[in-house]
């Protein structure tokens, strides 16, 4: 299993606008194809502000890529992202791996 942690920075004052596109638009698409979601935040009042972390879990990079393609392939995912764009200021993007003695938990949505 591997997780594919997201880092978003927003646009100051344009967080309640992306988090209203993103639920509206992309999460339908991302749950449809991206399969199962370990985690979805926002930042708080400590640290750096406006940023917006999200976290996928996949079998291995195939299958990562493989329902990334699915998605970038539905017309709806280019649509959202023309709109999203400007409400970000930068993005980071990390793959990550369990440690060798942590069992993750059973992925769900891995249809």
């Amino acid at each position: 299993m591997i997780v594919d942690h997201r880092t978003y920075n927003v646009k100051i004052g344009k967080l309640a606008e992306f988090l209203k596109l993103y639920e509206t638009e992309a999460l339908p698409l991302q749950l449809k194809y991206l399969g199962h979601c370990v985690g979805w935040y926002v930042s708080n009042d400590i640290g750096p502000l406006s940023q917006v972390v999200h976290m996928w879990a996949y079998q291995d990079n195939a299958d990562r890529d493989a329902r990334r393609a699915k998605m970038a392939a539905d017309p709806g995912w280019p649509k959202y992202l023309e709109k999203a764009g400007p409400l970000l200021n930068a993005m980071e993007n990390k793959i990550l791996r369990p440690a060798p003695y942590f069992k993750p938990p059973e992925m769900k949505g891995q249809g």
